[in-house]
């Protein structure tokens, strides 16, 4: 059984994240929180699910972006099986942004 996600931890993150107004108050968060590491891979995630999106291959997006077929095989598995939305909607909002 997976662990328990959602907690008053992550609730605590979550609600923050949510009070952000701008990219760079998100970057402010980020950098004290993350490592730089961390900001790096979640962001290649990102853009590979939106390589993914936009129906690229795993050879072209490894090239672009040097993520490993491992993640790229990750990302692949949240779009299109254990799938909670989460990238859909920011692209969505993204992409429809005035």
């Amino acid at each position: 059984m997976p662990k328990k996600i959602n907690d008053e931890f992550t609730d605590l993150l979550y609600d923050a994240i949510v009070t952000l107004k701008t990219r760079e108050e998100c970057a402010m968060l980020f950098k004290d929180l993350c490592t730089i590491p961390e900001i790096k891979s979640m962001s290649q995630r990102l853009v590979v699910a939106k390589m993914l999106k936009d129906n690229m291959v795993y050879s072209e997006i490894v090239a672009k972006t040097g993520a490993s077929t491992a993640t790229i095989s990750r990302v692949n598995r949240s779009l299109n099986y254990d799938n909670c939305g989460g990238y859909d909607l920011v692209f969505d909002r993204m992409e429809n942004k005035d």
